[in-house]
Formats: structure tokens, C-alpha cells, sequence
């Protein structure tokens, strides 16, 4: 076997390992996402070894899914870490043996502030699992190292344990996209669905015509405008829109009697506006959904405020 082929093995190992989770999943597993959805504090993960730098993962998956969270290593809690628990807190304890000692140390500790503990080892007869509120079985028939030594599978399971109590909490607690944006306000999902209209909209040298302008005068404002439109306007109210492909048209459509017909003859009486509030994603889906590049941005009296295209939501 060649480098590749241990790869793929691997792969194959790790992946059959957790499929073996698949029949571990019971009544256990609905106890403890029910104890997560039902804390009033935090849920402390706490792990040693391999199993703490799961425990990471999953705290910092759960936080950014709207279940407040984070890791503490059992060994710090013995210089003054205590102090961050209190009896509203919820314990999710991992350890592939549950036999850890560090971690069965830190134990006693959780059962005497009466802390409710969900055990995740692949041990269902273990210590952590009997002094444990409920136990989520993570066991493996073996690791994915040639020697069964290494945790590979093992850490996996715990990994995609706790990816699955993430996921079942996402769906309890009916979390959005949006819900997602404000823990993530520096990625681009948080600037797409954070972003206003107010914060990307054009507002200077907007291409503004009258109804009444003949076709050939529009034309040289909707060029001078860069945004292939014009926005004709009533007073300081919004009349309608043209854009390139209307004037085509209507080229097309007229020929040489082109120059004596108006903006009015052409234009889009009740185009597409938004507020200045509204979020970048939903400008987006407005677009998509009526195939056009821009839309205006006015208040409810239809007053024009600025115009957005599609090129400013590409943030």
C-alpha cells in the first residue's frame, strides 16, 4: 500500500466508526440536548488530552449557535476556576475511557454544587458515565491507526457527538441565519445579513429624469449615470424607472419615431424600492427573484433616498 491507499483506509475507518453511532442513539441523547435547551447558565465542556481539544471545538460550536458555552480544562479548576460555575450551569464532560482521572477529580466538585453533568465517553460503564445525569456513548470498535492506539476514530465520534447536540439545539431553538449573523458579524453571512441598504446606497449624482424628457435627452443622463437606469421623478416623489434594456427596446420598437416619444412612454411605474433598513441578503433575494440589477431605496411617502445596485451588495 502506497500513501494514499492508508489515507483512504483511514478515511474508510473513521467513517464506519461513525455510523456506529447511528444505534447508541437513544433516550439518553434526547436527555441531555433537553438538559442544554433547559440550562439557565452555560454549558461547561471540559475534557484532558485529545478529548479537551474536542471539548473546545464543541464549546465554540455551541456558542456560535445561540447555546452559550466554553471549555475549561478540569486541571484548572483546582487553581480558581471554580469560581466561573454556578448551579445554573449545565457539565458536559468527554473522556474516551471515563476513567480520566483529572477529570473524575473535577467531579465530585460539579455533584456538590448540584450541577447536572452529561457524560460523552466511549465507556458506557465507567465512573464519568455512573455519576453522570445522562451518558452519550461514543465507543468505537477500534481506531483508525494501524497500531489502535492513537485517538483518531475515537475523536471523531466525540466530535460528531457533539456536532449532533449542536444541530439538535439549532432545531429546538428555532435558530435563524439571522440569529447566526450576530454571533458571526465579521464573516461574510453576518455582513450580508447585518449589511442595510443605508450602509451600501448610492446618494450622489443619481441619474434623475421627468416623464415628460424626451427618450434622446434621457439617454445621455442615464449614461452619464453609470448604473443603467434613470429615475424619474415628480416633484421629490419617485414617477418611475428606465433602464438599458427598456431604451433597446423601445429602439428596437420604434426606430427613426424613437426621439419624439418620453421617459413616460417607457418607464416602470412602480418599480422596486426598499427602506433603508432593509438587510443586504433580503436586496438580494429581490433581485434574484425579479431579474433586475438595482433597486431604489425610499421612505413610505416614496421620497428617493438613494439607489442600490448589484455591485454594492458584493461586500
Amino acid at each position: 500500500m502506497n500513501a494514499i491507499d492508508y489515507g483512504i483506509q483511514c478515511i474508510k475507518d473513521e467513517a464506519e466508526a461513525l455510523l456506529e453511532l447511528i444505534p447508541k442513539m437513544d433516550e439518553q441523547f434526547e436527555r441531555a440536548v433537553e438538559l442544554m435547551y433547559r440550562c439557565h447558565g452555560k454549558i461547561i465542556v471540559t475534557g484532558v488530552g485529545k478529548s479537551g481539544h474536542v471539548g473546545a471545538k464543541i464549546a465554540a460550536t455551541l456558542s456560535s449557535t445561540g447555546t452559550p458555552s466554553f471549555f475549561i480544562n478540569p486541571l484548572d479548576v483546582f487553581h480558581g476556576d471554580l469560581g466561573v460555575m454556578t448551579s445554573d450551569d449545565v457539565v458536559l464532560a468527554i473522556s474516551n475511557s471515563g476513567q480520566t482521572d483529572e477529570l473524575l477529580r473535577f467531579i465530585p466538585m460539579v455533584l456538590q454544587m448540584e450541577i447536572p453533568i452529561i457524560a460523552m465517553s466511549g465507556n458506557a460503564n465507567s465512573l464519568l458515565a455512573k455519576y453522570a445525569n445522562c451518558h452519550l456513548n461514543v465507543s468505537v470498535s477500534h481506531e483508525a491507526d494501524p497500531l489502535n492506539l492513537a485517538p483518531t476514530s475515537s475523536a471523531t465520534a466525540q466530535m460528531v457527538m457533539g456536532d449532533a447536540l449542536a444541530v439538535a439545539l439549532i432545531k429546538k431553538r428555532h435558530f435563524k441565519p439571522q440569529d447566526f449573523a450576530q454571533f458571526h458579524p465579521g464573516g461574510e453571512l453576518g455582513k450580508r445579513l447585518l449589511t442595510t441598504a443605508q450602509d451600501v446606497m448610492r446618494t450622489v449624482d443619481m441619474p434623475v429624469i421627468s416623464p415628460e424628457m424626451k427618450l434622446g435627452e434621457a439617454i445621455i443622463l442615464v449614461s452619464k449615470g453609470k448604473l443603467g437606469l434613470g429615475i424619474a421623478m415628480e416633484g421629490d416623489h419617485v414617477a418611475g424607472l428606465i433602464t438599458d434594456g427598456d431604451i433597446r427596446r423601445a429602439m428596437e420598437r420604434w426606430q427613426a419615431q424613437f426621439f419624439d416619444h418620453t421617459v413616460s412612454d417607457i418607464m416602470t411605474r412602480d418599480p422596486k424600492a426598499v427602506t433603508l433598513e432593509t438587510k443586504i441578503s433580503d436586496i438580494q433575494r429581490i433581485m434574484n427573484k425579479y431579474k433586475i440589477h438595482s433597486v431604489l431605496v425610499t421612505d413610505h411617502e416614496r421620497h428617493l433616498l438613494g439607489v442600490v445596485d448589484h455591485y454594492s451588495c458584493m461586500i
